[in-house]
């Protein structure tokens, strides 16, 4: 896939120019769909017709149409828990297998109109619940470079598509490092926004106060411009603040000097692979030889991350996912048998819900329940908020951090499907962003030849995803 080798705005000359058609962008793209795309099952729905159809459409546009477009001709993936108009929207879930939506979610409509080319909805664990991957009714992703390694989850279908070359950009969801985990594992670049940078506006729910939609792609370079488009503000979403980003090439010439970057003790302490510390070193090391300097943090709530995260999440999805009952829409269980309403409900719910969302609706449900609310769900937002302090504390010393994405690289399918706890921790760097609300970006660490990738995570204050980007394009380079 040579076309996509390159920075989206080359192959985007390319089409406005002539030399590559939007059609033939996009019949590569299937091509690789149905081939390597299936061989790592990272695609539930593919828009073969429509997506041709659209690619032609593109391509009888005058010039001066294509020069409003930003992504013009370029064939793009979308996490299958977002809605796309007239496309099975199914959050690899039985309950929903069938579900087509009726409208497109905002942040569709805003790549549409910058002359994107949907080609298919990837594969994730259902209702974004996973850190692997495994969860899927659809069965699981496979890891592009080693097909006997998880992909990483939430959005392992979306860092799958692009790390394998299928397409140069996807959209996935990230509620407690869902974008920036599978980037890592895949040796993608994945950006959660500051919550309420993009509209959640047909994103479907898991933990409304944590869920972002972001962009995953081969280069920093491409992130800033997807940012770019998919920031838009919307009167659907009441938490969408309405603050797009502007993007600069002066973001990617990898000059960081003056920029304080800080690690915390408590990502690198037990728990941290070998892999994984020696791939993030001579990170810092660049970032320092290119001007920044390296100061350390403290984030000393952060130890609370994974019990609070899972509490709050839990008890959001609990909430959220009530209302597929099997009535209004998506699978209903067979009604030969039912004796009350409460009945169907109960049925439809345990065949339509895999394992893993029985357990986290369970959990939330207990949480919010009479006797434990104040317990476990009020405690949990009490130190969502400390941790919240902490970060800000640690941004009055330094403008980035830079930190672990995963404790270590891929792991074997099957590993851990078995062991729930085991998974909840593989989130325990990723978490607290989502927490404090601030943006963060997993971007490749420079590894030795045949090894799995390893990313690198940084985190800024809210609302400075340029920081980001620029340290991020520093590493990168």
């Amino acid at each position: 896939m040579a076309f996509f080798d390159k920075p989206i705005s080359d192959v985007v000359r390319d089409v406005r120019s002539g030399d590559v058609s939007a059609r033939s962008l996009c019949a590569r793209a299937l091509e690789s769909v149905e081939g390597r795309g299936r061989e790592l099952n990272a695609f539930i729905s593919v828009c073969g017709d429509s997506a041709l159809k659209r690619a032609d459409e593109i391509d009888a546009l005058s010039t001066n149409a294509k020069k409003d477009m930003p992504l013009c001709g370029i064939p793009i993936a979308i996490k299958d828990n977002i809605c796309t108009e007239g496309v099975k929207t199914t959050c690899a879930s039985r309950i929903l297998e069938n579900f087509v939506p009726p409208y497109s979610a905002t942040v569709v409509e805003a790549l549409t109109r910058a002359g994107a080319v949907v080609v298919g909805k990837t594969n994730l664990d259902e209702f974004a619940m996973g850190s692997s991957n495994e969860t899927s009714h659809f069965g699981p992703v496979r890891n592009p470079h080693d097909p006997k390694k998880i992909p990483g989850g939430s959005s392992g279908g979306s860092a799958a598509a692009v790390g394998a070359g299928i397409v140069p950009a996807a959209l996935g969801t990230d509620t407690g490092g869902s974008i920036r985990q599978p980037s890592s594992h895949c040796g993608t670049v994945g950006l959660k926004p500051t919550y309420g940078r993009v509209s959640r506006y047909g994103a479907v729910a898991y933990a409304s106060s944590l869920d972002q939609i972001g962009p995953i792609a081969s280069n920093v370079r491409d992130i800033g411009l997807l940012l770019s488009l998919i920031s838009v503000p919307d009167k659907h979403d009441s938490t969408c603040a309405g603050r797009q980003f502007i993007d600069s090439e002066d973001l990617y010439n990898g000059d960081v000097s003056g920029l304080r970057i800080g690690m915390p003790k408590e990502y690198f302490g037990e728990g941290l692979s070998d892999e994984t510390r020696s791939a993030i070193t001579p990170a810092a090391e660049e970032l320092k030889r290119r001007g920044a300097s390296v100061v350390d943090v403290s984030l000393s709530n952060v130890k609370y991350a994974v019990a609070t995260y899972y509490i709050i999440a839990a008890a959001e999805a609990s909430s959220n996912l009530s209302r597929f009952s099997g009535v209004g829409y998506g699978f209903r269980a067979d009604g030969a048998g039912f004796k009350t309403v409460d009945d169907m409900y109960r049925k439809t719910r345990a065949q339509g819900f895999g394992a893993e969302v029985k357990r986290r609706v369970m959990l939330g449900t207990y949480v919010l329940s009479s006797g434990y609310y104040d317990a476990y769900y009020m405690k949990a937002a009490r130190v969502r908020t400390l941790i919240t302090n902490d970060f800000e504390r640690a941004f009055e010393s330094c403008d980035a951090i830079l930190a672990p994405v995963a404790p270590s690289p891929a792991y074997d399918l099957g590993d851990s499907i078995n062991d729930p706890l085991a998974v909840y921790l593989s989130d325990i760097y990723t978490v607290s962003a989502n927490l404090a609300g601030i943006p963060a970006m997993s971007v490749p660490c420079k590894i030795q030849k045949g090894s799995l990738p390893v990313g690198a995570q940084l985190m800024a204050p809210k609302w400075r995803e340029d920081i980001l980007l620029r340290v991020g394009s520093a590493v990168c380079r």
